[in-house]
């Protein structure tokens, strides 16, 4: 029994490895504006960092419509560093409730992170009336 005892005391307490190779990890997986008017283009910048230990490279960022737009670091990033990835939507022509989809593809040993942003399109405002 004592020897169970001290064998799970000693599982308990070795560190956590790091995973080998490189690994992609979002401060955040996705952004909410609320509601906008139709017409309304709006940015977010998801942040990420490499816990890996292998340089990250991001080969391709993937949206699921035209209306939505990246922007994303092409040079490797390094253990320990961090990058970003911007987003763009453009309300143009969409109505109600909006859920896009971006997909990171990279040599991360989760090669396929998704991060999306969600927002209710309005109806643009009407003057004169």
């Amino acid at each position: 029994m004592i020897a169970n005892v001290y064998a799970q005391q000693a599982s308990e307490k070795q560190p956590q490895e790091k995973e080998n190779g490189p690994k992609i990890a979002f401060t955040e997986s996705s952004h909410d504006f609320g509601d906008i008017e139709q017409g309304t283009k709006v940015n977010y910048t998801f942040d990420f960092e490499n816990t890996g230990t292998e340089p990250l490279i991001l080969s391709n960022v993937l949206t699921t419509c035209g209306c939505t737009a990246t922007s994303w670091p092409r040079e490797p990033i390094a253990p320990n560093k961090g990058g970003e990835i911007e987003v763009s939507f453009n309300s143009a022509g969409k109505m109600g409730k909006q859920n896009k989809v971006v997909t990171v593809v990279s040599n991360a040993v989760n090669s396929q992170e998704r991060v999306k942003i969600i927002t209710n399109v309005l109806p643009p405002k009407t003057t004169g009336q």
